[in-house]
């Protein structure tokens, strides 16, 4: 039978507001959703306060003041802190972006940040990407090859190269599915913008020697066809990439090849 409730602790509640800096001229309000699979509360949402004269310009770095210097219990990813490893996404003022590269200048009023939508929550700001990563997976993130190996590397023209522009410089971080609503209600056998256009950047490498069977696997009512062009993959790709481009340039290769 549907279950057309919200789970019991599903609504958020008013959590701890943190006292202001002493003396601070410059405080930011931030309030930040809490959850603990340790207890049986329900999720909340802390209120803390910076001073942005002591706080380096990113969102990531009033988390991790925060962290250091007032709540210690707060937990959220972060690696590199420039926009490469995608660790620190997560939905700021109703955006799905990265911390580490999202100012806090380009917030308007208090600053309110959740984990990434429609993904289920580890912990605080950390969604729980198993899923994601084994439809990634999926797709054979890697070089196929049928030919014997060059000795020293496959060569590829400068024009080959160039086609992969746009594709490559995905980082993985989720922002894209998590704001797709396809994936939202299809995402058990979807795969979403962001392993679409890793397939895509696959199948038209020039190395790449297993382009049928990448277009063979992708032949699914739900794996590929799912995706309705709404955009929102690329309106909130914090690396600028269009993903749903991606998608409709495969959808196109499967049109051709049928003919």
């Amino acid at each position: 039978m549907v279950q057309l409730t919200l789970p019991k602790n599903s609504t958020i509640k008013t959590g701890k507001t943190w006292p202001k800096p002493d003396g601070a001229k410059n405080v930011r309000k931030l309030q930040i959703y809490r959850w603990s699979p340790d207890d049986e509360e329900n999720p909340r949402l802390d209120t803390y306060f910076i001073d942005t004269d002591d706080c380096g310009p990113m969102v990531l770095d009033a988390l991790i003041k925060i962290k250091n210097e007032i709540d210690p219990t707060l937990t959220f990813r972060r690696s590199c802190r420039e926009g490469i490893c995608g660790s620190c996404a997560m939905n700021i003022g109703g955006i799905n972006t990265l911390a580490c590269i999202h100012g806090l200048d380009e917030v308007k009023g208090d600053v309110k940040i959740y984990p990434l939508p429609h993904m289920p929550v580890v912990k605080d700001l950390i969604p729980d990407l198993t899923h994601f990563y084994a439809q990634h997976e999926s797709i054979m993130p890697w070089l196929e090859t049928k030919s014997n190996t060059p000795q020293k590397e496959w060569r590829q023209s400068i024009e080959d190269r160039e086609k992969l522009d746009g594709l490559y410089e995905c980082v993985m971080c989720a922002c894209c599915s998590t704001a797709c609503p396809s994936y939202w209600w299809n995402g058990d056998r979807y795969l979403g913008p962001a392993a679409l256009l890793h397939a895509y950047r696959w199948i038209i490498d020039s190395r790449d020697e297993a382009t049928g069977e990448r277009l063979d696997d992708l032949e699914d009512p739900f794996k590929l066809y799912r995706c309705h062009t709404i955009m929102n993959c690329a309106k909130t790709c914090p690396k600028g990439l269009n993903p749903a481009k991606a998608i409709q340039n495969i959808k196109k290769m499967m049109v051709e090849r049928a003919v």
